[in-house]
């Protein structure tokens, strides 16, 4: 069924809470595209695209659209004050530098290893991996951002990818509509709960296991 979009932006405003003025920040598809609508209007920081882009604004409002603006998903966007046009192979090269700070993308699993597995189910259709093999092994921090359980209800935080991967070991943070985890040396932290959510709730729709936060935190809408 999918998340509603309160959800959504629920999740990609705790998301923005990691970004700090002066980054250069990747965008995933779905979710991860609403981010930017969660920082201040004034915020120092540049979105970047991998088909050619650096200073991705927020989403245009319907009907202001414009056709030769767009992301890597091919979804409408705008541009701040500062923003610059390369070529994909350039946009390319600053992900293999490691100039990107952060990486915010969807999953369809992640390990308590922190194995990203978000390109393909086996028997679907998809156009290819595209930049996430480069973004999940070359940006400095790779957060996650997806529904906590797939269509069937089974856990997409597990012990152990059974999806393809597509990097292993580069997920740093996995925030879904229940609540946030952190991949540490030793395995799964829950940080963060919903404050619409409880331990149990979070408990039982997560196959892999984890320890919670002696300060954890309760998120308000």
């Amino acid at each position: 069924m999918g998340l509603g979009i309160k959800d959504r932006n629920r999740i990609a405003k705790r998301a923005a809470a990691e970004i700090s003025n002066g980054m250069l920040v990747n965008l995933g598809i779905g979710i991860p595209s609403l981010v930017p609508n969660h920082l201040t209007h004034d915020h120092d920081v540049m979105f970047h695209a991998e088909n050619g882009l650096v200073g991705m604004g927020s989403a245009p409002d319907k009907g202001k659209e414009d056709a030769s603006l767009c992301n890597a998903g091919g979804q409408p966007i705008t541009i701040r004050a500062g923003a610059s046009y390369c070529d994909s192979t350039v946009a390319f090269g600053m992900i293999r530098r490691g100039l990107v700070d952060i990486t915010i993308l969807g999953a369809l699993q992640v390990s308590v290893a922190g194995d990203l597995a978000n390109w393909i189910v086996p028997g679907s259709r998809v156009p290819g991996m595209g930049g996430a093999m480069e973004l999940a092994a070359k940006a400095k921090k790779v957060i996650v951002l997806m529904e906590h359980c797939d269509k069937k209800g089974i856990s997409k935080i597990v012990d152990s990818c059974t999806l393809p991967l597509t990097a292993k070991k580069c997920v740093h943070m996995i925030i879904t509509e229940l609540g946030v985890f952190s991949i540490t040396k030793t395995g799964l932290l829950l940080t963060d709960i919903f404050a619409a959510c409880s331990l149990n709730e979070i408990r039982f729709k997560t196959e892999a296991s984890f320890t919670v936060s002696d300060n954890i935190h309760i998120l308000q809408e």
